[in-house]
């Protein structure tokens, strides 16, 4: 018998995670001897009281004190019945032949358990559950079958409740699994679902475990190694959701979906795990043999390699789904295309290996012939085999992703020379941020050891920080110091709609409430995607819903022009050097323009996409054509529009917010992927970082005013113009995402060594509140 724990779901704080037994007392040390004496009878009358006290005491705490705790604990296991032929009516619980065989089993364990008189009390049969629920389909060729959660869509899952989905195939064939839908909490530890690859819940043979918002663009298909499957659904008593609908098929087995390896041959080519990009099979073991010319070598380069397991993130040894190339066992999850491998001769083998458990989204890989003795022809070799550039050695990024471009290298006068001898670009100086790995750019930013950086630069000592007393001549020591009265209002502080203020940095919209009103709190319905965040399958392609304030401003009949964010169901921030005219275009009229919500794909207007035509555009009055400063513009729609998964406006930030030095943050648009070059159809994003405002201001020469914001790529710049004129510089927080600056201008389209530069929208949110109310 094959068993396992099946859960032990926490409903917040009325689940028990362990059930202990006390040990068996020892009868012979409690046997007869002789009688008491006296000071037996003292002792013995001792010992009672305390009893009684100790017994009384545990029934009090019991029925007075002790919370009502319900242990819930669910085992399951498996029985193979070998001398048994199966037959499709055992499927049916109800049928005569399934209550027959149900009464043989039964039958037979009770003469088992009746052997053992230490079994022989716990054996007990159940008839029914209360809040258990059992479903089974049989999948049939050239049909979909379908299994969701009761009451999908028009109501929420029960509560309190578990319930099971049998799937079964033909044999010789396995079990295809599609989600299209999935809405459950976004806390596993409250409501979830599991897929099993068996027909009980055991766990060594759990290939996923979901909960939370998953997008319809998010591919989530499972195969069997099997021809059965097992889907279980856990809830709690709270805060039931939709839940979720799949369609259940068969596969012939040694069809495409479930084959992998074999003969490999020719100039360049490619091959992926089973299934790839959706879930691999367990208990899957393929071996691809790459075969080129004599004289030749093999080169595999993983353009996706997503093979990692809950609970193997930080292992470096692989000791459950691995590829094994060159007799090195690889897994995890790398970076595109930075995992590379090659062989010392013309063949190449690849085996791909997956266990009982755990499955995911796998490999996609490409081979081609190189050169043994010059693998990388006018090209830089990195450690790891990769082949980059010649002019990307040294230039401060880790385009090899080993570092090992940057070693050795000597830096010319505009980067930083650090002390370990790497190189990096001088807008990485003092942000807080160590880049060197020594420290080196962190060196000589203002105040020594033992003093801190006030905001207006000023050096204090670290002892001065929340003594009372505004040390710094602008408050910045006496914040985030956990007082709620008695503080002064100054620049830095939030102040609350009572206009009172307090010390705590960024309070709007974290789920505490700070001011004495609860104004720091209002107005939150805010700067959130809806789909639980994911790994992403494609470059640097944004999911769809992923942005959901993102808009693209479309001049009719022409088509995409600039980005825009949401911020209320009537108004949009952009730019203001979108909207000046040119020529014969007339920019600055509402009738110029079209404003797509929703919008993920550059011609795809599907349901989710609306529509939007402008009531009127608002430039900011005091924007300079040549300077960009006040880069900055209001866009009213013609109509309101309903919020969705898909279209949801961005969290403003309040004067005081605070975006660090050295923090990363979001640009988002349709830009051209290189400069010069054509826009994208699919939206994009790219990783950015916040730059000390007075080295970037150095390194554009002397351009900046204290109205616009500073940021660099964090890729490297590889994927340039990430990000369109007006779209949205978006800053993650815990729990909201808020518009830090808008996209204004820069020196080319994300050169390496030139940042972005963005508007500041903390110093137009008075502005924009008198104009929209927002």
């Amino acid at each position: 018998m094959d068993s396992g724990l099946r859960y032990t779901p926490k409903s917040d704080k009325d689940w028990d995670t362990s059930v202990q037994f006390l040990p068996a007392s020892d009868n012979k040390k409690l046997e007869k001897k002789k009688g008491p004496g006296k000071a037996g009878a003292v002792i013995g009358v001792v010992i009672f009281v305390a009893v009684v006290a100790l017994m009384t005491g545990l029934l009090v705490w019991h029925f007075h004190f002790r919370k009502d705790v319900r242990v819930k604990k669910m085992y399951s296991g498996s029985m193979r019945i070998t001398n048994q032929v199966f037959e499709n009516a055992y499927e049916d619980s109800n049928s005569t032949e399934f209550k027959a065989l149900a009464m043989q089993v039964t039958s037979k364990l009770k003469a088992i358990y009746s052997k053992s008189p230490h079994l022989a009390k716990y054996y007990v049969v159940i008839v029914s559950v209360s809040g258990f629920l059992k479903f089974s389909e049989h999948a049939k060729p050239n049909r979909i079958g379908q299994i969701q959660s009761p009451g999908f869509p028009d109501s929420p899952y029960p509560s309190n409740t578990f319930i099971q989905w049998q799937l079964r195939a033909d044999p010789n064939h396995v079990i295809k699994l599609v989600f299209d839908t999935i809405n459950l909490e976004e806390n596993c530890k409250n409501d979830f679902v599991k897929i099993y690859d068996s027909l009980v819940a055991i766990e060594s043979r759990v290939m996923e475990e979901m909960c939370g918002y998953y997008s319809p663009s998010e591919p989530l298909t499972f195969l069997s190694s099997g021809n059965v499957m097992l889907v279980t659904m856990a809830t709690n008593e709270k805060k039931n959701f939709p839940g979720f609908r799949a369609q259940v098929s068969q596969i012939q087995r040694g069809s495409k979906a479930t084959t992998c390896g074999g003969q490999l041959s020719g100039e360049k080519g490619t091959f992926t795990s089973p299934n790839f990009p959706n879930y691999y099979p367990p208990r899957t073991s393929c071996i691809w043999s790459i075969q080129v010319p004599n004289g030749k070598a093999v080169k595999v380069t993983f353009k996706k390699f997503l093979l990692s397991e809950p609970g193997e993130e930080n292992r470096k040894e692989c000791r459950k789904d691995y590829v094994e190339v060159n007799q090195k066992k690889l897994c995890g999850e790398k970076p595109d295309g930075t995992l590379t491998e090659t062989s010392n001769s013309n063949p190449m083998s690849v085996m791909f290996v997956s266990d009982h458990s755990y499955v995911d989204r796998g490999f996609s890989a490409e081979f081609e012939v190189i050169d043994i003795k010059d693998p990388c022809p006018k090209q830089f070799q990195c450690k790891n085999q990769r082949c980059i550039k010649l002019d990307l050695k040294c230039d401060g990024w880790n385009d090899c992703g080993d570092m090992s471009d940057e070693l050795n290298c000597k830096c010319n006068e505009k980067d930083i020379t650090c002390k370990n001898g790497l190189c990096k670009p001088m807008f990485w100086k003092c942000d807080g941020v160590d880049d060197c790995g020594d420290r080196t750019d962190e060196m000589d930013c203002g105040c020594s050891s033992g003093q801190i950086t006030c905001k207006n630069n000023k050096c204090v000592s670290e002892k001065k920080r929340c003594d009372g007393r505004d040390d710094c001549e602008d408050g910045s020591d006496e914040l985030d110091c956990g007082r709620t009265s008695g503080v002064i209002c100054t620049d830095l502080t939030y102040k609350c709609k009572n206009n009172k203020c307090i010390s705590k940095v960024n309070p709007e919209c974290d789920g505490t409430s700070d001011c004495e009103d609860g104004s720091d709190e209002e107005n939150c319905d805010c700067g959130r995607n809806m789909f639980k965040t994911s790994r992403i399958v494609g470059g640097q392609d944004a999911e769809e819903g992923e942005f959901p304030w993102q808009v693209s401003l479309h001049i009719k009949s022409y088509g995409h022009v600039c980005g825009a964010s949401i911020i209320g169901q009537r108004w949009l921030v952009t730019a203001a050097h979108c909207v000046q005219d040119d020529g014969k275009t007339k920019f600055s009229q509402p009738g110029t323009w079209e404003a797509y919500l929703g919008l993920h794909t550059q011609g795809d207007i599907g349901r989710s996409v609306v529509k939007r035509n402008l009531k009127q555009i608002i430039p900011h009055p005091n924007y300079n054509a040549y300077t960009f400063d006040n880069d900055i513009a209001l866009m009213e729609l013609d109509s309101p529009v309903t919020y969705s998964d898909y279209i949801r406006p961005i969290c403003l930030p309040s004067p005081q917010h605070d975006f660090p030095v050295g923090n990363t943050v979001l640009i988002t648009g349709w830009g051209a992927t290189r400069e010069g070059g054509f826009a994208a159809k699919v939206l994009q994003k790219a990783q950015v970082r916040i730059i000390n405002h007075g080295i970037c201001n150095n390194l554009m020469n002397g351009q900046l005013t204290s109205r616009m914001l500073c940021a660099g790529v964090l890729s490297g710049g590889v994927d340039a113009c990430q990000g369109d004129s007006g779209g949205p510089l978006s800053s993650p927080s815990a729990s909201r995402t808020f518009l830090a600056g808008v996209v204004s201008w820069g020196d080319g389209c994300a050169r390496r060594n030139k940042p972005g530069i963005y508007t500041t929208v903390t110093k137009f949110r008075g502005w924009i509140k008198e104009k929209t109310g927002v």
